[in-house]
């Protein structure tokens, strides 16, 4: 019996481990140059959502990782707002091979942290007095798998 107990614990030890330790805001902006100007003109916004991720190491095994938006809207030719949100969150991700730790910290954790960049677009830009700025869910899987396919076309490009 403690034999069985010793090996469920080492098989447990070499088991991929994933836990959220901390979200939170990092820098968070917006920027509404036109008010009030902007109010009283008709409303046929333009949106424009940038979007960018990276993430460092703290220590072993944990990793910071940001997930920046900026919303940019137009109206006409003017600039309505500028909402910029880097919401970060801090992973402890262990005994995972280096290619998974990659793709943890390139799509999964950006999925985690999203929710909460959206709700922080969508909070500013009603407190600026703007119409709710919902944005769509984003495919993180499919931009980092696009992401890597780019670095190696580039690494392919540069060995020619």
């Amino acid at each position: 019996m403690a034999e069985e107990q010793n090996n469920q614990a080492a098989d447990a030890a070499v088991q991929p481990q994933f836990a959220l330790q901390r979200i939170y805001v990092k820098d968070i902006s917006f920027e509404s140059p036109k008010s009030p100007e902007m109010f009283r003109k008709e409303w046929k916004p333009k949106v424009n959502l940038d979007l960018n991720t990276r993430n460092s190491k703290l220590d072993d095994g944990v990793f910071e990782v940001v997930l920046a938006l900026t919303v940019t809207v137009e109206n006409g030719e003017d600039t309505a707002f500028v909402a910029e949100v880097q919401q970060a969150g801090i992973f402890a991700v262990s005994n995972m091979e280096d290619k998974a730790v990659h793709h943890t910290l390139g799509s999964f954790c950006p999925n985690i942290l999203f929710p909460y960049a959206r709700e922080a677009i969508d909070n500013l830009v009603t407190r600026g007095s703007f119409p709710p700025v919902m944005l769509a869910p984003v495919n993180f899987d499919a931009l980092y798998a696009q992401a890597v396919a780019q670095k190696q076309a580039e690494q392919e490009k540069a060995a020619e």
